[in-house]
This record gives C-alpha cells, sequence and structure tokens, in this order.
C-alpha cells in the first residue's frame, strides 16, 4: 500500500511538471502601431529585456514584435488577425486607436487570448488594460507652471500624435487645468508627434505669429526641438517642460549651466511601460485573477533627479526605470485592494 501511495505521488508531481513544461510554451506578441521616435523604440527594447528575463526562467517561450508601417488601425487589426491564427497566446497591445480596434481586440480574446492594452489604451472593456494617468501628466504641468508664474504667463502647447487617446487626453486636462489659472493664457498650439525633429518645425514655423512666451506645455519627446526653435528664432528660451529624451535632459543640464535659476520638469509615461503590460500578460496567463483595468502614475523628474537619470540614459534614449516582475505583482495586489500603484522602482 505504502509503495502505491509513493507511486501515486510521483505520479501526481510528474503531471505537475508536464503541465509546468506546457506553461512554458506560451508564446507573447507585441502589436505595435508606430516606432518612429526614440520612445518607441526604446518601448520595444524594453518589452524585449522583460521576455529575455520570462524565457530564461522557463515562464513563456517566446515573444515578438509586430509594429506597422504606418500607424494605421487597418493594418493593425489585419495584424491582430494574423497573431490570432498564429495561434500567439497573449497580445500585448500599443494601439492606432482607441476604438478602431475594438473588434480585432474581442475577436482575439474570443479565440482565448489574453489582451493587454498599454500606452494608447483602448476602450474594449474585455481586454486588460494598463492605463498610464494622462490627466495627471497634463495636470502636474500646468500646476507646476501656475506656482512658479504666479503673475501670469504666456503658453504654447506642443500637443503629441493626433488622433491618439495620448494626445486626446493629455491636451484635455491641460485646458481643463489651465482654466482653472486666470493668468495663464494659451497663446498657441501644434502638434510635435513627440518627435523632437517635427516639434522644431513646426514650433519654428507658429513663432513669428506669437507674442512672448514664457512657457512651452509638452507631451514627450518636444523639448529639445522646442528649445531649438527659439534659439533659431533669437527669442529667449522659456520654462519648456520636458519628455525624458536623452537630448531633453541634456539640454536642461546646457540651460542650468547658463542659467541656474532655469527651473523646469520632465513628465512622460516611462518607455519600460512595456514591461509592466508584459508581466501583467504573464500573470493573466498564469490565471491570476484580478481587475481588467490597472492604473498607474507617469514617471516624472525634478531638478534634483536630472543627474541620476541623464548618467543612466543612453544618447539617443530616453530615461526610464525597470519594472521587475516582483513589482508588478504588487501593482496587481493593489489594484485588488482598491490601493495606488507602489512607488516607483530605484
Amino acid at each position: 500500500m505504502r509503495r502505491f501511495l509513493v507511486m501515486l505521488l510521483m505520479f501526481a508531481v510528474l503531471v505537475s511538471c508536464v503541465g509546468s513544461a506546457e506553461a512554458a510554451k506560451w508564446r507573447i506578441a507585441l502589436s505595435n502601431d508606430y516606432a518612429g521616435n526614440s520612445w518607441r523604440q526604446t518601448m520595444i527594447k524594453e518589452f524585449e529585456a522583460a521576455a529575455k528575463i520570462a524565457i530564461e526562467k522557463g515562464l513563456i517561450e517566446e515573444a515578438k514584435v509586430f509594429t506597422t508601417n504606418e500607424s494605421s488601425a487597418a493594418e493593425q487589426a489585419a495584424q491582430i488577425q494574423n497573431l490570432i491564427l498564429e495561434g500567439y497566446d497573449a497580445i500585448i497591445l500599443n494601439a492606432a486607436s482607441p476604438t478602431a480596434l475594438n473588434a480585432a481586440v474581442k475577436k482575439a480574446i474570443d479565440a482565448g487570448i489574453i489582451v493587454v492594452a498599454f500606452d494608447n489604451a483602448i476602450t474594449e472593456e474585455s481586454a486588460y488594460r494598463l492605463i498610464t494617468d494622462f490627466t495627471y501628466s497634463g495636470a502636474t504641468q500646468v500646476d507646476f507652471v501656475a506656482q512658479r508664474f504666479p503673475e501670469g504667463a504666456n503658453v504654447l502647447e506642443i500637443r503629441g500624435l493626433s488622433g491618439t487617446y495620448v494626445d486626446e487626453t493629455i491636451h484635455k486636462a491641460i485646458r481643463d487645468t489651465i482654466a482653472k489659472y486666470p493668468k495663464l493664457k494659451i497663446v498657441g498650439e501644434v502638434y510635435g508627434n513627440w518627435t523632437g525633429s517635427i516639434a522644431q518645425k513646426e514650433v519654428a514655423g507658429i513663432l513669428p505669429s506669437l507674442p512672448e512666451v514664457q512657457v512651452v506645455v509638452t507631451q514627450g519627446g518636444d523639448g529639445y526641438g522646442a528649445v531649438k526653435a527659439f534659439e533659431a528664432a533669437g527669442r529667449p528660451v522659456p520654462l519648456v517642460i520636458m519628455g525624458h529624451r536623452y537630448d531633453e535632459l541634456e539640454e536642461w543640464k546646457n540651460l542650468l549651466a547658463k542659467n541656474p535659476a532655469y527651473d523646469t520638469m520632465s513628465i512622460t509615461v516611462s518607455p519600460s511601460v512595456s514591461q509592466v503590460a508584459f508581466w501583467i500578460g504573464v500573470e493573466a496567463l498564469n490565471g491570476n485573477q484580478f481587475p481588467k483595468t490597472i492604473n498607474m502614475p507617469p514617471l516624472s523628474i525634478y531638478k534634483d533627479r536630472l543627474d541620476f537619470f541623464l548618467e543612466r540614459t543612453e544618447k539617443g534614449g530616453v530615461a526610464f526605470v525597470d519594472y521587475p516582475h516582483e513589482w508588478v505583482q504588487e501593482l496587481i495586489e493593489n489594484a485588488k485592494a482598491g490601493k495606488p500603484a507602489p512607488a516607483d522602482p530605484k
């Protein structure tokens, strides 16, 4: 009888090991709509870094990145259909549109695929959605500016990529918050596509029609181009909100060297948010039950932390923090308990 029990126990362990081996066969895809700036390129790199760790630990078998050519919702919907046919177990989605991909996403979920949308969030509620608080991003910029210009200021707004959830949310937050400060006035608006060269061109184009500008609010990746546009026009460089790109942080450092009183901030979602979405996908594949919507704030950098982030950011890259699996597990537990996200990893 004892021998039979021992054999039964060994069989149970073997079945358990086979189950683990099956779990390790999971395949995860990143469906990305755009890779035309350093933020997106760093985002992909950080996704791949997390995936490498998961593969080395035997948590998944494979992870691949798929990016559309022209940030086209139709092209990305077709891409998702291909990922369904190829049998991926989870799709981590940076979407071209908050609504246009809902049908494709629902089809993937109905096929038993885990879908985790992040950055450009979608409205399909059956998907997991990692929501960066972009309202916080817009409002924080304006509050920061209002504290430094209590007597008022003319403000130029550089928007992101037209038609995206991120752009529309930050823009609305900026406008709603600035309405609380009557002495702050928006005097111009351009689209910078979160890209320094485009921001520089667009700012240069609008500057001749503007009065003196004391402040430039942005969405990320626009700061360096804005500074250079003002300099080229021979106009005083205003307080420009930065967005974590190396060239922005370096330019901020240069401005401080010229004027120690120059006081700005940098705020945008860390490109490594892709790691958070990836680990959420792994947790969902493991059967962890948690809310479909999880919120986290963007990464803020103030003057006292400028040197730290500048030193650890590659030239041409974007400042970020690594989000390990354990941090994401804590984020999920906090979401279950209705608590805010844990402090950013150091």
